[in-house]
């Protein structure tokens, strides 16, 4: 019999996924919550021996309780379910615990359905019902709950696992067992979010597992001054996505006392909540990348994928709902406080950047960060054509310092003689200055 001691009355509580009963003369109650449990969570926990207000007294335990009780829920609720029923001892109180899981719904109780509602149990509706059914066959469907026909142990890192239940302040004995908590393996399947998040090469599995990103000297593509890609698993990309704006944009500064801090141009809190939002809410089945391009008065974050469910544009920015394509990434991001748990970080993303745009188009959804004014442009107007050319220069020496007219003309796929009229306007403006010897040297932005 497993022995667990709380310092403080009240530990357990009961909650969407937790029920508590006095006693098995509530059995048939508990069947009913095991049920709704199911048809809300797919998975839940209950305890004989606990008051509903957390108070632990204990309950009686003969030769036959738990087989009495294994059998009654057995004949009680169909689709059957098989869940695991031990004694514990509580705080040296005898209790019985019951731990239960299914994804084969609905589930019925003595013929009825019903759902979880905060700590209620509530008879469903024939309306509600049948979006329960709805929702068992889109489960079906989800690309992270999916399992891998080719992936193994031997495909996922220790390394990652241990730094994810470290983050999330769940111990680590074994990298089987540590996936088992998260629910990203069963029967010794890999679902698809395990190998995404957790993977050696998520690469070698999917071509989804990527990250594009591009510089644009101008408003539109015409002018590329820098393009990566990355590959690797989403806390990888996530982390690649925002160091690549951040470095691609104007960073101010102010002084806090004695300190000096770094104020990007677009918020960084707002970028990072876009990013985290294109990987977690993306089509996995697209076999695109998520795709980031920088222009000179944006910043574009696009995945593939339009809003999920019955979501529109209109309702993800006035009110504070969300529907997740990818429920169990979603899940395992907020473990490790990546994600808001209710929906707010298109309000996040507002609060910070409130000129942010939102768009459908074809099958992308694209996230529009406004970027501020540069600390040096040059007016547009009657010569807007060359001074786009000035600011496109201007912008591919920030990116690329040190280099030389020759490079310039190359990657920018101007003729050397406009590119040496823009470089003296530059110097004449003394924006920017050649550093080092004649033949070795090139062009920075002057301090």
């Amino acid at each position: 019999m497993e022995e667990v001691h709380f310092m403080k009355r009240n530990v357990i509580k009961e909650d969407e996924t937790t029920e508590l009963k006095k006693s098995t003369s509530e059995l048939k109650e508990a069947i009913i919550s095991i049920v709704s449990i199911l048809n809300k969570h797919q998975r839940g926990e209950l305890y004989f021996g606990i008051k509903n207000d957390g108070e632990i007294i204990g309950q009686e335990i003969g030769e036959k309780t738990i087989r009495d009780i294994s059998t009654k829920i057995s004949h009680s609720i169909e689709p059957k379910i098989y869940p695991n029923i031990n004694r514990k001892n509580i705080n040296g109180k005898s209790c019985i615990h019951v731990e239960f899981s299914g994804n084969n719904l609905p589930y019925y109780a003595y013929g009825r359905c019903y759902i979880r509602t905060a700590d209620e149990n509530k008879k469903l509706s024939p309306q509600e019902l049948e979006q329960v059914i709805i929702k068992k066959h889109t489960e079906k469907l989800r690309w992270d709950t999916a399992f891998s026909s080719k992936a193994t142990l031997e495909d996922i890192s220790p390394e990652k696992i241990k730094s994810f239940l470290k983050n999330a302040e769940l111990p680590y004995d074994s990298l089987e067992n540590g996936l088992k908590k998260l629910r990203v393996i069963q029967d010794g399947k890999l679902r698809n979010a395990a190998i995404i998040l957790f993977g050696k090469k998520p690469q070698r599995f999917f071509s989804c597992a990527k990250l594009r990103c591009a510089v644009f000297a101008t408003k539109d593509t015409s002018i590329p001054l820098d393009m990566k890609d990355f590959s690797g698993d989403l806390f990888y990309l996530i982390g690649k996505a925002e160091k690549f704006i951040l470095e691609n944009i104007h960073i101010g500064m102010k002084v806090d006392g004695l300190r000096r801090i770094d104020v990007p141009e677009i918020d960084n809190e707002a970028i990072r909540e876009a990013i985290i939002n294109a990987f977690c809410h993306r089509d996995f089945y697209d076999y695109d990348s998520i795709n980031i391009a920088i222009f000179r008065d944006r910043v574009e974050i696009r995945n593939p994928g339009l809003l999920f469910g019955d979501l529109t544009i209109e309702k993800i920015r006035n009110e504070m709902i969300s529907e997740r394509r990818n429920e169990l990434l979603a899940e395992l991001l907020h473990r490790v406080h990546y994600i808001e748990k209710w929906g707010r970080g298109i309000h996040l993303i507002l609060s910070k950047e409130p000129d942010t745009i939102f768009k459908e188009i074809g099958n992308h959804f694209i996230v529009i960060l406004k970027r501020k004014k540069p600390s040096v442009t040059f007016d547009e107007g009657v010569n807007e054509g060359v001074n786009e050319g000035v600011n496109a220069l201007l912008e591919y020496i920030r990116i690329h310092p040190g280099r030389r007219s020759p490079q310039f003309e190359k990657d920018l796929g101007v003729p050397i003689k406009t590119i040496e009229r823009w470089l003296k306007k530059l110097r004449d403006d003394q924006i920017i200055e050649f550093r080092g010897a004649p033949k070795t040297g090139g062009y920075y932005i002057k301090e």
